[in-house]
């Protein structure tokens, strides 16, 4: 008895912990599974959100892109002008009478002097004649009176009567001689006629048109300019016109003229090129774009004018950056510059972007900071210095 008390007590303890070995390893399990399941949902969580967020991401704009560059350029100075001949005049009549003969047609070049109209001078010519004969008979009159006068034959008033009365008559025979002349009606100058309606037989009054002259080469251009580019430019500067009419053509001129007055409404200074017209393409009345040459070439850092965005803050530029966060993506990010002188489709950067740099021509209203683009420079806009009218 004393023997099977004594070892109840080994075989109780030993089942206690047994026991408690099993309840730790079910606990041990029971906290494992709860932190599998624990993780396994973050996992699951985390998955779910990355998807709701790729689903919620702003999809891909496409754009169209240019390179930021350097380029030598000529700094100008852009400006719009009208077109006006070195001599220009529509030729009218001094007197009135009935068109004879037209010697020229439409359009013709004619030199200086050349006859254009000869209006009816019959009776005209017929009293210069009368009148050269009684200028004529007052010269002998006073011929013969000096010599009586040598004689004291007459008196010195008589003499000087007859003098006075032949300067009288020759005065009205140059009048008459004049007013003939001005029925023959000439070109002033060398140029090129217009377009006349006038014909044998009509009858004009004093002032009225006849036809227009214009010397057409060289041909002048006035424009004006701001009155803090007086400092850029100076007589005989090198310009170049450009006219819708003619899209491609370049016409070149230099600076003939600058005005010593600025006016004090607009605070412009016109000038005056004068631009060579040997083809006789450009004519009076018509309006140019000009560039004058100003200042010595520069190398300049430059980009398109259309990848800028005008803002009342600044000027800003959109960057095209790589993202690791996109497979094989970009982004955008927004950048202020800082523009100099334009030239063309072009413009001078003087900060903000540097060479190579990649920024966003076309498509900037579908953008912001962060937006994931796609480029496609199938088509984007004109990056030329010296750009030409497409719609022609």
């Amino acid at each position: 008895m004393q023997s099977s008390d004594f070892q109840l007590p080994n075989h109780d303890e030993e089942t206690r912990r047994r026991l408690l070995r099993g309840r730790t390893l079910i606990i041990s399990l029971l906290v494992l599974v709860l932190a599998v399941l624990i993780i396994g949902w973050n996992v699951v969580k985390a998955h779910f959100i990355a998807r709701a967020l790729a689903q919620n991401a702003s999809p891909k704009q496409t754009i169209a892109t240019a390179t930021v560059r350097f380029d030598d350029w000529q700094p100008q100075i852009s400006a719009v002008g009208t077109l006006r001949a070195v001599r220009g005049v529509d030729i009218t009549t001094e007197v009135t009478g009935l068109v004879r003969s037209v010697e020229f047609h439409s359009g013709d070049e004619v030199a200086s002097g050349t006859v254009l109209v000869h209006l009816n001078a019959d009776s005209d010519m017929a009293q210069e004649q009368a009148l050269a004969a009684a200028a004529d008979l007052a010269e002998v009159v006073y011929k013969r009176d000096q010599v009586q006068f040598q004689a004291q034959a007459i008196s010195q008033a008589q003499l000087d009567a007859d003098a006075a009365d032949l300067k009288n008559k020759r005065a009205q025979q140059a009048a008459q001689v004049a007013l003939v002349a001005k029925k023959t009606l000439r070109a002033p100058f060398a140029g090129k006629l217009g377009i006349t309606t006038l014909n044998p037989g009509q009858y004009l009054n004093t002032g009225d048109k006849v036809v227009t002259l214009q010397q057409l080469d060289p041909i002048l251009v006035d424009f004006r300019l701001p009155q803090q580019d007086l400092a850029r430019i100076v007589v005989g500067q090198t310009v170049t016109l450009t006219a819708d009419t003619f899209p491609g053509l370049a016409f070149t001129g230099h600076i003939d003229a600058i005005n010593p007055l600025v006016d004090s409404a607009t605070r412009n200074v016109q000038v005056e090129a004068a631009v060579d017209n040997h083809a006789r393409q450009l004519i009076p009345g018509m309006f140019g774009h000009l560039q004058v040459a100003a200042g010595k070439p520069v190398h300049a850092l430059t980009l398109p004018q259309s990848a800028v965005t005008y803002n009342p803050y600044g000027a800003t530029v959109f960057l095209v950056i790589p993202d690791p966060a996109i497979q094989g993506g970009q982004t955008v990010k927004q950048s202020f510059v800082t523009l100099g002188d334009t030239r063309g489709d072009q413009v001078q950067a003087l900060s903000g972007v540097k060479e190579g740099d990649v920024v966003v021509s076309a498509g900037q209203l579908k953008i912001k900071n962060g937006t994931p683009v796609a480029i496609d420079n199938s088509v984007r806009p004109s990056d030329d210095p010296n750009p030409t009218p497409q719609e022609h």
